[in-house]
């Protein structure tokens, strides 16, 4: 009898770390899908639209922003939690100025989890240069991609954001504002050592969420310049950056 009880405890114990296992997993799932729910919007419908100049493809990764030039293409990662198409702007500008760009959606809007989407376009484009480029956590993002692909790469441009390892001889561009109070700046200094070749550009009165159109940021500072002209200022920079190399 007392062997049927001694049983019958194991089972009760066994069902019962079972149901605990699962309650946590529900928990763990139902947290995840509440944190990646809730994220920046974008508010750029003009900017997505075709011009005169740009066309504004879907591909399967995203959107193409199409220009009349035919050799550089830039890739570019979103920021952690911020609807991609909120890059459009700068996307769009440098479209009309030579360099085509892929805006890159990720799944959960979490440039982790899309981290090697570059090659897929890398490996379905025919450009001369692929430069590859994110915000924020999608710049980190970008930066293993790179570390891990310097061969099809012609450089990298961080906007508030660096890497963490080896960028080797690539071409690399940092750009962050001077109001920024996201960006860890101790991160983006040690980051320094990982590329031989190294820009960093600070636009000042530019602020973390000013490279996107999402609205403010938690955490970061007001910006005392206009988005449009972190916008503008980051795409000249770009621009300038891209000629001397």
């Amino acid at each position: 009898m007392a062997k049927m009880n001694e049983n019958k405890s194991k089972i009760s114990a066994g069902k019962i770390v079972i149901i605990v296992v699962i309650a946590l997993c529900v928990i763990l799932v139902a947290a995840f899908v509440w944190y990646v729910s809730d994220y920046y919007h974008a508010d750029v419908d003009e900017y997505i639209s075709s011009t005169d100049t740009v066309s504004v493809v879907e591909t399967d990764n995203g959107l193409l922003f199409d220009g009349s030039g035919t050799d550089t293409a830039l890739i570019f990662y979103p920021g952690a939690k911020v609807e991609y198409t909120s890059y459009a702007p700068i996307m769009m500008s440098l479209a009309e100025n030579g360099v085509d760009c892929f805006l890159v959606e990720m799944p959960f809007n979490m440039a982790f989890f899309g981290m090697n989407r570059a090659m897929d376009i890398i490996s379905e484009y025919d450009y001369d240069s692929f430069y590859i480029s994110g915000h924020s956590l999608g710049g980190a993002m970008a930066a293993s991609f790179a570390s891990n692909h310097q061969d099809e790469l012609t450089g990298v441009v961080f906007l508030a954001a660096y890497s963490t390892s080896s960028l080797g001889d690539l071409p690399t561009l940092s750009i962050y504002g001077s109001e920024d109070g996201v960006l860890n700046f101790e991160k983006v200094e040690s980051g320094r050592q990982y590329a031989t070749d190294y820009t960093e550009i600070c636009i000042e009165g530019g602020n973390h969420a000013g490279f996107g159109c999402y609205g403010e940021q938690s955490g970061d500072n007001p910006a005392t310049i206009t988005q449009e002209e972190q916008w503008q200022e980051t795409v000249e920079t770009i621009l300038e950056w891209m000629d001397a190399e």
